[in-house]
């Protein structure tokens, strides 16, 4: 096979024979040399983009482990608020129990029906369903709950402390209250109400109770009190006088010595005078009396108690 040339310059045609060996040559070379070039531009695209891909899968664990490393600091975390939140859920358990120990003790001091205010049980709760689906409850979830349960406890522990001090002031009205003998020792010797007078024999009445005994005996308070007389007084000799309250006074007459001042604070079976003879009396004894709102009453009923 020929091919052929024309040369416009020169005016002449050239044939270049195909066939011949040396032809072929040249254009096997050729064509080898283009494959060349076509094979290592494709390796070097080949190495290059299997490097991009082995970049991005370091750059991909690197994510990973980076991911991993934040989970469990977050995991970390999450267990100190867990064992932080346990923490506080013992301190409040214990903090019921001792509440629960306190209104036992409240109760029965009270003397409450143990039915009507049981501290052994938890309190009835109820109410109609919501409208939505239940959810799991989630930790800021559980925060919220243990909040408002110390909230419940604080209230609950103010309103057993408010009960204790009503318990408190019922025993104090107790002690407030006249009650017992004035005397440790000795016997009733006149009675209240009406009797002979013991220096002119006519008919008197009797506004206390006497109470014989031993010079020196002890007289003491039948209730607490504050002291608004000490000393001596027409008739009554050295007279002890006790406001209570409520209304209640009594008086301790004819004492040999008083071992109290005016304003004092005294408790019941305190000692307050010593028994004497004093003012009008026949021997050693004490005139006991006690007023109700100004009006003396008879100490017997008290005596009893």
């Amino acid at each position: 096979m020929n091919v052929i040339f024309l040369s416009r310059r020169e005016g002449r045609a050239r044939q270049l024979n195909l066939a011949h060996p040396l032809t072929l040559s040249l254009v096997g070379a050729l064509a080898l040399a283009v494959l060349g070039s076509a094979f290592a531009l494709g390796l070097q695209f080949g190495r290059g983009a299997h490097s991009g891909a082995l970049g991005d899968t370091l750059s991909f664990s690197g994510l990973l482990a980076e991911q991993k490393r934040q989970i469990g600091e977050l995991r970390q975390q999450l267990q100190l608020r867990v064992d932080a939140m346990a923490m506080r859920l013992g301190k409040v358990n214990a903090h019921i129990i001792r509440l629960d120990a306190l209104g036992k003790r409240l109760t029965e001091m009270a003397d409450i029906d143990s039915h009507e205010f049981n501290f052994e049980l938890e309190p009835p709760t109820g109410g109609p369903e919501g409208g939505g689906e239940g959810v799991s409850a989630q930790i800021p979830d559980l925060t919220a709950m243990l909040a408002r349960l110390e909230q419940r406890v604080d209230l609950r522990d103010s309103q057993l402390a408010a009960l204790e001090n009503v318990i408190l002031a019922r025993e104090l009205k107790e002690q407030i209250h006249p009650a017992g003998r004035p005397v440790t020792r000795g016997f009733i010797s006149s009675y209240f109400g009406e009797r002979a007078d013991p220096f002119d024999g006519r008919e008197a009445f009797h506004k206390g109770v006497d109470f014989a005994g031993a010079m020196g005996d002890k007289v003491v308070a039948v209730a607490a009190g504050v002291v608004t007389w000490a000393g001596e007084r027409s008739g009554f000799g050295r007279l002890i006088e006790i406001n209570h309250g409520d209304g209640y006074v009594t008086r301790y007459a004819h004492n040999q010595r008083t071992l109290v001042a005016v304003g004092e604070m005294v408790k019941r079976g305190e000692a307050v005078a010593l028994m004497g003879s004093t003012g009008r009396s026949t021997g050693p004894h004490v005139h006991f009396e006690v007023l109700r709102n100004g009006r003396q009453v008879d100490p017997l009923s008290f005596v009893g108690r």
